[in-house]
């Protein structure tokens, strides 16, 4: 079973950050808290982003 509990509990607020920035790179208008209004485009641009910036994150320390 799956569970939202953060292994590092500081972490939340740094991937918070991370996310928000995201949306901004990507044109998402975020509000902290709940965000169901968002179409799943602009939910899915979010998280790709992400996904992009943590790669190059990890290629770039591989250099």
């Amino acid at each position: 079973m799956a569970s939202n509990k953060s292994l590092v509990p500081d972490a939340k607020d740094a991937l918070n950050r991370f996310k928000m920035e995201a949306a901004s790179e990507v044109g998402v208008n975020l509000k902290q808290g709940y965000n169901g209004d968002l179409t799943s485009k602009q939910a899915g641009s979010v998280g790709g982003q992400m996904v992009k910036k943590m790669i190059k994150a990890y290629e770039d320390g591989m250099k």
